[in-house]
């Protein structure tokens, strides 16, 4: 039989059995805390198998580790290509791509393909994370991002923020917009929002609980800034991108 003839009998068969193939884009957004260089929330994904290195949808192999082998290559091109789109130069994310697809040639098992996928995810994300302090210039903005990253269920005022890294609250804030090109209060409206949509696409965490753990005075509030800065509500997000096992 023919590759035609195999594809056009899987294709049928896939309709038959309702089996649809996840967009190309929805691999590129599931590596979207990596691409942010959000370290906490890819651990997260990691430790609950929401970023998977297996996928039920696609068999590539009959043999369980050859299908883990290919599957991992194809996570390591798909991770690059998502991080270039988010500003990892090309020859960096290739070859950081290649590296890790040569250190699976040596597994010879599926839990140390699985355990150097979780490696290669957090080696993208921090890269990630340095690249986009880079285009930030002075060390109390680095700081002042770091500290909204790491606490963005605290007190991120422009106040509390001018205390933690040590500057008057006014030159803070025209510093920040200054260097980021956005007001300080965007930025943790934005980063409390980002983290949101990845707690919307992969837990089955209430609204009310995501809002708290984000700091939102109200679930009302979460609502408002989520619909500002996405343009649709939680709800309406979560349906139309949940994916718990992406």
């Amino acid at each position: 039989m023919n590759a035609r003839y195999e594809l056009n009998a899987r294709l049928y068969n896939q309709k038959t059995d309702a089996v649809t193939m996840p967009h190309y884009l929805s691999e590129y957004a599931k590596y979207t805390a990596i691409c942010n260089g959000n370290t906490e929330t890819v651990n997260a994904q990691i430790r609950s198998g929401d970023l998977a290195l297996l996928s039920d949808t696609r068999i590539l192999s009959k043999h369980s580790f050859k299908n883990a082998v290919y599957h991992f290559v194809l996570s390591a091109s798909s991770m690059a290509g998502a991080c270039m789109d988010a500003g990892m130069g090309h020859d960096e994310a290739y070859t950081l791509s290649d590296l890790y697809i040569l250190k699976a040639d040596c597994c010879r098992t599926i839990d140390d393909l699985s355990k150097l996928y979780g490696e290669m995810c957090l080696d993208f994300t921090k890269r990630m994370q340095e690249i986009r302090k880079k285009s930030v210039f002075s060390l109390h903005i680095r700081k002042c991002i770091d500290y909204i990253y790491e606490n963005l269920g605290a007190d991120l005022s422009v106040n509390a923020l001018a205390k933690e890294v040590k500057l008057n609250p006014t030159y803070l804030s025209r510093l920040f917009r200054s260097e980021t090109g956005i007001s300080l209060k965007r930025f943790v409206k934005e980063a409390k929002i980002d983290t949101a949509r990845n707690l919307l696409r992969y837990s089955d965490l209430p609204y009310l609980t995501v809002s708290v753990a984000l700091g939102f005075s109200s679930q009302s509030a979460f609502i408002s800034v989520f619909k500002e800065i996405t343009g649709m509500t939680p709800k309406t997000y979560r349906e139309q991108n949940y994916s718990a096992h992406p």
